[in-house]
C-alpha cells in the first residue's frame, strides 16, 4: 500500500487487522511526512523513537488478537496534554524545560488502546488564541492556500497545529482541546472534522488548564467515523477529575447508521448575523436542505441570549485563566528569571511571568484579575455567570421542544492570512468564536463538518450542536451531513 499516511483511522484499522500493513510501516510513513513538513510548523516536539517503540508493541498486540480500534494508529498530541518524559509546554516559554513525570488521562486512554504518539503539536499559548499566532514556537501554518496566492494562512486556534497536521496527512488524527471553539474553528479552517464532547465526557486531568469550567478535550480527524472511533477511546470516567461524568461510554461508531428520518434540526435565528459572508449563509441553507432531503425536519428556533455569549465568555474565561495561571511563578518548575543584585522574591515573580507569558496571555490574565477584583466581581464576573445560566436555559428550552440537534455555521469566515488580524483590535480576533462559545458556556457537544469551499478555494465548515451526552446521535447526524456534502477536497501540497 502507498501513501499510508493518507489513510483514515477506520481504513488503517481494517488494513492492520487484515495484515495488509503493519503499525511500524504506518508510523514510518507518517514520520517521513513530518520530516518534510517543517514549513507548516505543526510538530514542535518530535518523538520518532517513542513512536517506533509504540508501533512495535502495537504490532505484537495485533498479532496476538488483542487489538482495540485505535491499536497501531499514529497520532499527534496537542502540546497542552501532559505526556510522560516528553516536553509539555502549552506553547509557552513559562513551561520551558517541563517534562511531566505522569501521563494525562486522555493520552493514557489512547496509548492504553495501542495508539502511537508521533510527537507534540503546536498551539496558541495556553490555548488562548484563534489563529495559532501566540505560540512560543512560532506560527502553525494552514496547508490550504487561496487560489492563485502563496500567502500563509492561519489553521485556526488554539488547536492549529493539530488541524494543520491532520489536514496535511502528517498523522491519521490528533488530540485537540476546545474552550470556546478551539477544536471546531481550526477544523473548519482546514477541512477536517472536530468534535467537542459534552463537558465531563472526557477527563481534563493532565491537560494544562486555561478555563476549567469550559475546557474539554476531543478528537480532530479526517472523517466523522474516525471521530467516533477516537472519541470512544478518549472518553470515560476518571476519579482524578472531579468534573468527570460517571457514565458508560457508548460505541459511537456503531451509532453511525446514516438514518436521521424524523429527527428535528433547529436553525437559530440569532445566528443570522450582520456581516456574515453570503457564501456562508448559502452553505448553511444548503446544509439544512441536505438534512431535510435525508428525512429530517428543519425548524426555526430562538436562542435569545446568544448576543450576550461572547462578552460573557470573555469575562468568565479570562477570570478562570487568571486563577489557573497564578501557579506559574518561577519557583517550582518552568522559566525562572535571572535576578539582579538586591532583587527579591517579588521581583522574581514579576520578571519570570513578564518574560514567560506572551502578550495575549498577559492581556487575558489582566482582564481576569480585574473582573475578579473587589468592586468589580458583581459588576462583571457575577453578571457573566448569570448570563451563562440564561444561555444554558435557552438550549434546554429548545431541546425540550423535541429538537434533536442545531445546525449553524462553524465560523464567520474562511481561514484568514497570518498577520491579518494580529495588529487589529483584539476584539476582531475574538469574534472568530461568535458561533462556538455558546456550546462551551452550556457544556454541550458540538461538531464541525467540512461542507464546501469558498470562492477562493478554502474550506468552510458547518456546526452541529447536540443534546448533552448524546454524542452518538450528534455524530450520526454529522455523518449524514458529511455523506450528503461529499466533501473530499485536500490542500495542494506546497510545503
Amino acid at each position: 500500500m502507498s501513501d499510508l499516511n493518507k489513510l483514515t483511522i477506520a481504513g488503517a484499522r481494517d488494513a492492520l487487522r487484515k495484515g495488509e500493513v503493519t503499525a511500524v510501516e504506518l508510523t514510518s510513513a507518517c514520520l517521513t511526512a513530518i520530516e518534510g513538513a517543517d514549513a507548516l510548523g505543526a510538530f514542535v516536539h518530535k518523538t520518532p523513537d517513542v513512536a517506533n517503540d509504540m508501533a512495535v508493541a502495537a504490532d505484537a498486540r495485533i498479532k496476538s488478537g488483542d487489538a482495540p480500534a485505535m491499536c497501531g494508529i499514529p497520532l499527534g498530541i496537542k502540546d497542552l496534554f501532559c505526556t510522560k518524559g516528553v516536553a509539555s509546554q502549552a506553547g509557552s516559554r513559562i513551561l520551558e524545560g517541563f517534562k511531566p513525570q505522569y501521563e494525562s488521562t486522555v493520552t493514557s486512554n489512547l496509548f492504553g488502546s495501542g495508539a502511537v504518539m508521533l510527537g507534540k503539536l503546536n498551539m496558541d499559548e495556553f490555548a488562548m488564541g484563534s489563529s495559532n499566532e501566540t505560540s512560543c514556537y512560532g506560527n502553525a501554518i494552514n496547508p490550504w492556500r487561496r487560489d492563485g496566492s502563496d500567502a500563509d494562512l492561519t489553521p485556526g486556534g488554539s488547536s492549529g497545529g493539530s488541524a494543520s497536521a491532520v489536514a496535511a496527512d502528517l498523522c491519521l488524527a490528533a488530540t485537540g482541546t476546545d474552550t470556546g471553539g478551539s477544536i471546531r474553528q481550526p477544523a473548519a479552517f482546514t477541512g477536517i472534522v472536530g468534535i467537542k464532547p459534552t463537558y465531563g465526557r472526557v477527563s481534563r486531568w493532565g491537560v494544562v488548564a486555561f478555563a476549567s469550567s469550559l475546557d474539554q478535550a476531543g478528537p480532530m480527524t479526517k472523517t466523522v467515523r474516525d471521530s467516533a472511533i477516537m472519541l470512544s477511546a478518549m472518553s470515560g470516567h476518571d476519579a482524578k477529575d472531579s468534573t468527570s461524568a460517571d457514565l458508560a461510554v457508548p460505541d459511537f461508531e456503531a451509532m453511525l447508521t446514516g438514518d436521521i428520518r424524523g429527527k428535528k434540526i433547529g436553525i437559530p435565528k440569532e445566528y443570522r448575523m450582520d456581516g456574515t459572508p453570503a457564501e456562508i449563509e448559502k452553505l448553511w441553507a444548503a446544509g439544512a436542505d441536505m438534512l431535510r432531503d435525508a428525512g429530517a425536519e428543519i425548524v426555526d428556533i430562538s436562542l435569545p441570549h446568544t448576543k450576550y455569549a461572547l462578552p460573557a465568555y470573555y469575562v468568565i474565561a479570562p477570570a478562570e485563566a487568571s486563577s489557573n495561571l497564578a501557579r506559574y511563578d518561577g519557583v517550582r518548575y518552568g522559566h525562572r528569571a535571572t535576578l539582579d543584585a538586591g532583587e527579591g522574591i517579588d521581583d522574581m515573580y514579576e520578571k519570570s511571568r513578564a518574560e514567560g507569558f506572551g502578550h495575549e496571555v498577559q492581556r487575558r490574565v489582566m482582564i481576569g484579575t480585574y473582573v475578579l477584583s473587589a468592586g468589580f466581581y458583581d459588576a462583571y464576573y457575577n453578571r457573566a455567570r448569570k448570563v451563562r445560566t440564561l444561555i444554558k436555559k435557552d438550549f434546554e428550552d429548545v431541546f425540550a421542544t423535541g429538537v434533536d440537534a442545531i445546525l449553524t455555521p462553524a465560523t464567520p469566515s474562511a481561514a484568514f492570512g497570518i498577520g491579518e488580524m494580529t495588529d487589529a483590535d483584539p476584539i476582531q480576533m475574538y469574534l472568530n468564536d461568535v458561533f462556538t462559545v455558546t456550546v462551551n458556556l452550556a457544556g454541550l457537544p458540538g461538531v464541525s463538518v467540512p461542507a464546501g469551499l469558498d470562492a477562493q478555494g478554502l474550506p468552510l465548515g458547518l456546526q452541529l450542536i447536540g443534546k448533552p451526552w448524546e454524542e452518538g446521535e450528534l455524530l450520526n447526524i454529522a455523518h449524514t451531513l458529511e455523506t450528503a456534502t461529499g466533501f473530499v477536497s485536500k490542500p495542494a501540497k506546497w510545503w
